[in-house]
Formats: structure tokens, C-alpha cells, sequence
């Protein structure tokens, strides 16, 4: 999953069928510290979120399940959630080395 903060809304003559009144947000994409990583990009929302709100992103195959109305649809990033409260931990405090023993994931 990906951060991101909306900067504004993308305006479409014409869309691809199927994508009628699916609204289109330009992105600023943003690292853990908030701060910008890329260009600007343009996500479907799925969550009705607006200009300036700290977003939760999708991207490939799983963009387009996460629209109200899970279609093929040629929908490449779109916005799953609104961020409320965004806490990091130093990356000292996590112990990424996997220890001998039982692993539920393998």
C-alpha cells in the first residue's frame, strides 16, 4: 500500500465505458515522513476523499476491486482509505530477522 495526498480533482470529457461518474483525483504520492516521492498521478476514489486528505493507495489488479462496483475496468491506482492519525516508529524499534522455529507464513 502506498501514501498519498490529494491535490485536486482530474476532469474528463470522455471515459472509458463503464467509468461514468467514477471520480478521478490527482495524487501527490508521499514516503512515511510525508514527503513527496514521484510525480503527480491520477487515482480513482474509492473513498470520497478530497483536496488535501492523507490517503491510503492501491495500485494494479487489486485498484479495481477496491471500487464500490468491482468491474474490469482499465484503473490502474486507486485511494482505499483516509488517514486520520499517522504514527511512525523509529526503523531501530523493528526486528526484521527471522528467527529459527515454527513461522506460520511459510
Amino acid at each position: 500500500m502506498l501514501l498519498g495526498i490529494v491535490k485536486g480533482n482530474a476532469v474528463c470529457t470522455i471515459k472509458y465505458p463503464g467509468m461514468e461518474g467514477l471520480k478521478l483525483l490527482v495524487v501527490q504520492p508521499v514516503n512515511r515522513h510525508l514527503e513527496s516521492v514521484g510525480l503527480l498521478q491520477v487515482a480513482a476514489d474509492a473513498t470520497f476523499a478530497g483536496e488535501g486528505d492523507l490517503c491510503v493507495m492501491v495500485r494494479s489488479r487489486e485498484a479495481t476491486l477496491a471500487l464500490h462496483e468491482p468491474r474490469p475496468l482499465p484503473v490502474d491506482l486507486a485511494l482505499v482509505g483516509i488517514v486520520d492519525q499517522l504514527f511512525v516508529k523509529p526503523d531501530e524499534e523493528f526486528d526484521l530477522i527471522l528467527k529459527k522455529g515454527f513461522n506460520p507464513y511459510s
